[in-house]
């Protein structure tokens, strides 16, 4: 793993367990882990940059973000274009990122950064094209995992 300047994830099947609860009146309602609530705590505290990068635009993904003190990029068709621009925009070098996601239109923003990760329960193609694959699934502690990993090679 390496010691990343910025961390990006997918929203749903990351930080959800890829469900999804919709009202009769259209509201949505998805379910998170609050272990993973306090990962990003932990690495908030140690002045790592991440935020939250989601083709949805859905006002779940804002509420959460807004919890968890992320700046989230929400309608993001093309997440690899998105994250190139972002990289030189901020001159960050793409070796430098972890980005972790769950699915297939996740694909082309890990294969554009440094190291990639992924939930236990993500897409077969996911996992065999990442670098590392956790132990847990999406929505039940797989952030957290990824933020405790990080705090290892942070403290070395």
């Amino acid at each position: 793993m390496i010691l990343p300047k910025l961390i990006v994830f997918d929203f749903d099947g990351v930080f959800t367990d890829n469900a999804v609860y919709v009202f009769e009146d259209g509201r949505e309602m998805v379910r998170c882990s609050r272990e993973d609530s306090l990962g990003i705590k932990m690495l908030r505290d140690h002045n790592l940059p991440m935020f939250i990068l989601s083709t949805e635009t859905n006002f779940v993904v804002s509420a959460r973000g807004k919890k968890l003190k992320l700046q989230v990029f929400q309608g993001c068709g093309n997440k690899r274009q998105f994250l190139e621009g972002y990289f030189h925009e901020h001159n960050l070098p793409a070796r430098d990122v972890i980005y972790m996601g769950n699915d297939l239109n996740d694909l082309e923003a890990m294969c554009c950064v440094g190291f990639s990760v992924c939930p236990a329960d993500g897409h077969k193609i996911i996992q065999d094209h990442c670098d590392l694959v956790l132990s847990k699934r999406g929505g039940h502690g797989a952030v957290r995992e990824l933020c405790e990993l990080v705090l290892k090679v942070m403290s070395k």
